[in-house]
């Protein structure tokens, strides 16, 4: 593995390499079994501080929900290697395309979730919410975590995808928080795409990951940024590393004129997978809400038909459409072999450097953060 087949400097190489020898010993059986996990405790704080655990912390979050096969494979994998102290906040239910909106004004409910080897709680918000709420240190006894990784998501989140993307503004909240960061993403295609393929992006990420917290000790990773991974469809036949920057690529939205009104979850309400508990609670939680706008409404209205019959005698006159948001894949072609999407359209894995540093290209910004040269093409 060189510099320049895979688009990382060699410093970055030698960890990688480093990892990936190490885990190696682990699949031969010569590495110790990591720690038993602790039981779960109601007082996450108090289990922490008994425990006493000084390994790392690791902060997970994602923008599928909590019970996706992304996120599960990625926490198992964190958990198997015994380097971290791994902990979850994750939505309670899908998330995806949420950006980076919040949920102020309204009481968020963290309910703890049984995770082998993590501390793990899912939030009635967005992946933002739970980032915001998790480095509160209103949840967690710690001050701050060494690193948040968000994901793994399904579904590319390439080029202005990332506008939309809930797992990448998990990752800018990090980023925004003075935490480093990295989001990553599968490049899932339908009739394609297999759950498998999640333990294999896993893989994939799993030595990066390792090798970013390396660097994160030793002081040399990039301030001011945070790293966007995109996995191609077949993760385990990828070409390597390339770093990349953002494209403008984006699925193009398609609304869809329907004939009724349908809850805006349903169509893939019984597909998330969570207790039916969860489902009712959200489900009465939705009812609720729709209840109150309602009255809301009909006051407001009889209101207006009052005033406006003592004035015209006329009633207003109202029209109500029903349509349904989805993105489709858009097929354009891509020059740039430094883009994001071109690369992993090329199977490679795309790493591409996120700044809020506004109106910059990514030579400026490599400039503006010191160590992130590292990270770029060494042909650059």
């Amino acid at each position: 593995m060189t510099s320049k087949n895979n688009g990382l400097s060699a410093a970055l190489v030698s960890n990688l390499q480093d990892v990936l020898s190490k885990r190696k010993g682990v699949n031969d059986g010569s590495a110790e079994e990591p720690p038993p996990s602790t039981s779960d405790s109601v007082d996450v704080a108090a289990k922490e501080e008994e425990s006493d655990d000084s390994r790392p912390i690791v902060l997970v979050t994602n923008g599928d929900g909590i019970d996706s096969p992304g996120l599960v494979s990625l926490v198992e994998a964190l958990v198997c290697e015994g380097l971290y102290n791994v902990h979850v906040c994750a939505p309670q239910t899908d998330k995806s395309a949420s950006s980076h909106s919040m949920t102020p004004g309204e009481t968020i409910a963290a309910s703890s979730v049984n995770i082998k080897g993590a501390t793990a709680f899912e939030v009635s918000g967005t992946p933002v919410d739970c980032i915001s709420l998790g480095l509160s240190g209103a949840l967690f006894a710690w001050s701050k975590p060494i690193l948040v990784i968000s994901g793994i998501n399904q579904g590319s989140s390439c080029g202005h995808q990332m506008f939309y993307s809930g797992a990448v503004a998990g990752a800018r909240e990090a980023l925004i928080s003075g935490v480093p960061s990295l989001s990553i993403s599968l490049n899932w295609k339908k009739d394609e795409s297999q759950e498998n393929d999640f333990k294999d992006a896993v893989g994939v990420c799993l030595p990066l990951i390792n090798a970013t917290i390396r660097d994160i000790e030793k002081g040399v990773f990039p301030k001011d940024c945070s790293l966007n991974i995109e996995i191609p469809t077949s993760p385990s036949s990828n070409k390597g590393f390339k770093v990349t920057k953002q494209s403008i690529w984006r699925q193009s939205p398609s609304w869809q004129a329907v004939s009724a009104n349908r809850h805006p979850g349903a169509g893939n309400f019984m597909s998330n997978q969570q207790s039916l508990g969860a489902q009712l609670a959200q489900l009465g939680r939705d009812a609720s809400a729709a209840g109150a706008a309602r009255r809301f409404t009909t006051q407001k209205k009889s209101i207006v038909e009052i005033e406006s019959v003592g004035v015209a005698g006329k009633t207003e006159s109202r029209v109500k459409k029903y349509f349904r948001l989805e993105f489709v894949a858009k097929e354009q072609e891509h020059t740039d072999d430094d883009l994001d999407i071109k690369a992993l359209e090329d199977g490679f894995v795309s790493v591409t450097p996120l700044s809020l540093l506004p109106n910059i290209d990514s030579e400026t910004q490599a400039a503006a953060s010191e160590g992130i040269c590292k990270y770029l093409n060494a042909d650059q």
